[in-house]
């Protein structure tokens, strides 16, 4: 089939490329001729394993092009996927002007039939607003179908994720479209769910919250672990072999981040106020989140008493492992936090160095070249990102780098006995505190 995606970013191009693997026509629009002179050089904007060979694969086989022309992806598209930020407003609800912004530049050029799917995330009813916006800028006559088809990426897994979704959610109040949508995704071997418009709004934002509600519910049974000794790890493992519960999304740490749970959570929030029904749950699900990383960093200061002027590595700058994302990271969130009580930080990402250097507080701290130039002469070592990479340093060589043996481990991704007989004084979250040769 021949599709078009209107924005290539993180979803859009990913998005594009896999429907490409698959077969399909692509052609992907975006409004940044840099990025599209990028793409176009072969160069991938953004780090995702496995994009950049299927991206150049796709491109080399004809069936994946780039364009900054909404007209030429529009007339090639029988089906127009719109993929374009939605970014939070200060009250947390979705600022929709590219959403609005792309209704109205498809409005002018639609000519006959199209499927406009919404893959953005968007509060429920948008699909009703791009559908009154297109009807009102189009030629008279044109028809059109409106479609919301939410996407459930994990960014470090995206590939994989579109290759071989849990699920396929289709929201359609039109038969026409949705069997358009359903030969798309033939090529897919995953059960589809065929909702109205309205629902297939409301699962994406209901599924981010329910996450990052399990996540700062076992950060919150991670406080109590501390305070009676046990190990949240072991408590996780045991709630998380119930069949009811399952064990992803029970790992304790300094909270959630990124560029979707946080605007996800806020934007949900705020859609259920504005529609009368206000959800505290969620609320206290940020206030847990924030709480969170304000705890880790008062076990650190409890440990070196004061920070000015302590040299601190930080391993880790982007917000999770195998991406090199920085947007709303906590490992960002914890640096400035110890900046702004004149810690010296040195810090190294695997990934994310590059994209780190555009926010104002690496300013002020070094980017060392390796984790172990990052440790060098530090008086503690923290570690804010789970990359693998930082579980098989050679921690003798750690210890003999540092001024004082001290880890704290924001992801509890080292083994706290193997750290205290290595000599180190260690701390995770929630699994108390392991003592040099005990």
């Amino acid at each position: 089939m021949e599709i078009a995606i209107i924005g290539s970013g993180y979803v859009g191009l990913t998005t594009g490329a896999c429907f490409a693997e698959v077969g399909h026509s692509v052609t992907c629009v975006d409004n940044n001729a840099v990025k599209i002179e990028t793409l176009l050089a072969g160069e991938i904007p953004i780090y995702e394993p496995g994009l950049e060979d299927l991206v150049k694969k796709n491109v080399a086989a004809g069936r994946l092009r780039f364009t900054t022309s909404t007209e030429e992806g529009v007339a090639a598209g029988k089906i127009v996927f719109i993929a374009v930020p939605t970014p939070p407003q200060p009250d947390g609800s979705v600022d929709l002007s590219f959403i609005e912004k792309v209704a109205r530049e498809v409005a002018a050029v639609i000519k006959d039939y199209r499927v406009i799917v919404d893959k953005s995330t968007v509060p429920v009813k948008t699909g009703e607003k791009v559908a009154e916006t297109i009807k009102r800028y189009a030629p008279e006559g044109v028809e059109f179908d409106v479609v919301s088809n939410p996407e459930f990426l994990r960014e470090g897994c995206a590939v994989h994720d579109l290759m071989n979704p849990d699920r396929i959610v289709i929201g359609a109040n039109s038969d026409r479209a949705l069997a358009l949508m359903q030969k798309l995704y033939e090529p897919f071997v995953a059960p589809v769910l065929v909702t109205d418009i309205n629902s297939a709004e409301l699962i994406k934002h209901a599924a981010n919250s329910f996450l990052a509600l399990k996540i700062s519910y076992i950060n919150a049974v991670s406080a109590l672990c501390e305070r009676c000794g046990a190990d949240v790890e072991k408590v996780a493992e045991g709630i998380g072999r119930d069949s009811r519960i399952g064990d992803k999304f029970l790992n304790a740490g300094i909270g959630y981040g990124g560029s979707c749970f946080p605007k996800d959570l806020a934007a949900f929030i705020a859609i259920s106020d504005q529609l009368g029904v206000p959800f505290n749950l969620l609320k206290e699900v940020q206030n847990i989140n924030a709480g969170q990383l304000d705890r880790f960093v008062d076990v650190i200061r409890e440990a070196l008493w004061v920070f000015r002027e302590k040299r601190i590595a930080v391993l880790g700058l982007t917000f999770k492992p195998q991406t090199d994302d920085v947007r709303c990271s906590v490992a960002i969130d914890l640096i400035e936090k110890l900046v702004a009580e004149g810690a010296e930080i040195r810090a190294y990402d695997p990934k994310g160095m590059e994209k780190a250097k555009e926010l104002s507080v690496t300013s002020k701290i070094t980017l060392a070249p390796s984790a172990l130039e990052a440790i060098d002469g530090a008086e503690a070592l923290v570690i804010a990102t789970d990359w693998p990479e930082f579980a098989a340093l050679d921690f003798n060589e750690v210890k003999r780098r540092m001024v004082a043996p001290l880890i704290f481990d924001g992801r509890n991704l080292l083994d706290p006995g193997t750290m205290a007989q290595l000599g180190f004084t260690y701390r995770g979250v929630g699994r108390g505190r392991c003592v040099a040769g005990s």
